[in-house]
């Protein structure tokens, strides 16, 4: 089995010992990301924002897979507080609204408290 790792070079894969992406045997496994903009590391305020900066680093990691959000076939949400949750549906319904994935919301703290949203996709990479 052929595997490769994927980073986006942010500091928490080196701390905790991850990989943004794998890719092995046609699948792409990506990581739970959450809204940083990795190139700053600053994280805005707003759920929206943070969706939007998560949905980019999966995108760039899925296509330096040779993938893309057309190709994912399963998502999961993570939010702190469901409340927050509904204010993302557009932005998650226009990104997969190719794809149209298999997907669940979890509700659970994260890691740091300014994290409003986690996402983890798995994808194929196309023929």
């Amino acid at each position: 089995m052929s595997v490769r790792h994927i980073s986006t070079g942010s500091p928490f894969e080196a701390q905790i010992g991850y990989s943004r992406a794998v890719v092995a045997d046609g699948w792409v496994f990506v990581a739970g990301t959450t809204g940083y903009d990795y190139a700053t590391m600053a994280m805005p305020d707003a759920i929206e924002d943070q969706c939007r900066n998560t949905l980019a680093t999966i995108d760039k990691a899925l296509k330096a897979a040779g993938s893309g959000l057309d190709h994912v076939v399963r998502v999961t949400y993570i939010v702190p507080d469901a409340a927050d949750w509904p204010r993302c549906w557009p932005i998650t319904s226009a990104a997969f609204a190719t794809a149209r994935p298999a997907a669940t919301m979890i509700c659970a703290a994260l890691q740091n408290p300014e994290m409003k949203i986690e996402i983890e996709v798995t994808a194929r990479v196309p023929a």
